[in-house]
């Protein structure tokens, strides 16, 4: 038994009740460097500022936030509707978008640093923007809900920050959707017009044609001396429109001619030409009022955050005493095992 304890103790080993005895003798150097250690973490939490951080979440809008965008679509318009799916994906694309972050960054995050702040590079500044704003997409189940979530020094100005940003996002999605409506109605006025043309040429030649075919039959009416349409049947009557015309008698055709000849316009005798015109003017002064749609909805409210997420305070307390307590142990270790072997060796 001896000799195996002597070759622990030449090994500088020691068991478990001796390990309790040496931090028994030893407390006051383990306290010390447990308190210095814990010191240093309260340095740490004061002096480390603390991060704030506002959450936000949207949710897709309904189709009553987007009814006035399908004005004018639909139907016999020829124009697909707009639905909540293509609303959304505007925003969230604008939303993940780099040039939204760099708008933000430029107009919102820049102006808020401090002077001393501003001398930076300002790639460093935007990496730590770009650290301070998160979009994250839900779960599976809820893959249209976004959160968006900002961190900052300052509570009020990261719930600030997470708030204009998504506005800001929305607005450019407004702005984008808004664009796309705009463009497919001056495309239907432009086609509108284009029909409108052709039917009013068509008209156009339609008169010349009966010109012609009047002008021919008033050359037959004369050569056979008839000047007055003379009476006949209903059944013969309804022909006098085709080769029969000149029956008529040259009074009347002489009289349709020069009618027709003096008409300055056919838009009267074009079937739906005022409902069309009508159309036009509707698609090429058309105007939403942003406000009245809406890209988003948010999700619950935003609150100010009450309590900082960085630094954890108390478990950054507790690590450091942890730290300290076990650095304490092993100087108290190391020093035994050195006057241990001093001992021995004198």
């Amino acid at each position: 038994m001896n000799v195996v304890q002597d070759g622990r103790e030449r090994a500088g080993e020691i068991d478990f009740i001796e390990l309790l005895v040496v931090l028994f003798k030893e407390w006051l150097l383990v306290v010390k460097v447990a308190s210095l250690v814990f010191a240093l973490g309260l340095v740490y939490v004061f002096y480390v500022p603390s991060r704030y951080e506002a959450k936000l979440f949207t949710i897709p809008p309904t189709q009553n936030d987007i009814a006035q965008l399908n004005y004018g679509r639909g139907g016999s318009a020829e124009l697909p509707l707009i639905s909540v799916g293509d609303v959304y994906s505007s925003y969230v694309r604008n939303l993940n978008s780099e040039s939204m972050r760099m708008e933000f960054f430029n107009d919102v995050y820049f102006p808020s640093l401090a002077e001393k702040q501003k001398t930076s590079l300002r790639s460093d500044l935007y990496r730590q923007f770009f650290a301070a704003l998160s979009i994250l997409q839900g779960g599976k189940d809820q893959s249209d809900r976004y959160l968006i979530t900002a961190s900052s020094s300052s509570p009020e100005e990261a719930a600030k920050w997470v708030k204009q940003y998504t506005q800001m996002a929305g607005d450019r999605a407004k702005r984008e959707v808004l664009k796309n409506i705009y463009s497919d109605a001056l495309v239907k006025a432009d086609n509108l017009e284009k029909q409108i043309r052709r039917e009013q040429e068509s008209a156009r030649r339609e008169r010349d044609d009966r010109i012609a075919r009047l002008t021919e039959a008033l050359v037959i009416a004369r050569s056979v001396g008839l000047v007055k349409p003379p009476i006949i049947s209903a059944e013969l009557t309804a022909q006098m429109n085709g080769s029969l015309t000149y029956m008529r008698g040259s009074d009347a055709l002489e009289a349709e001619i020069a009618n027709l000849k003096k008409r300055s316009s056919d838009d009267p005798f074009i079937s739906n030409l005022r409902q069309r015109e009508a159309e036009v003017s509707f698609y090429r002064s058309l105007r939403i009022d942003p406000a009245l749609i809406e890209v988003y909805q948010q999700d619950g409210d935003l609150i100010v955050p009450d309590r900082p997420v960085s630094p954890k305070s108390l478990l950054v307390l507790l690590i450091a005493l942890c730290l300290g307590l076990a650095a304490g142990a092993c100087l108290a270790l190391a020093r035994h095992g050195w006057v241990r072997r001093t001992v021995v060796s004198k």
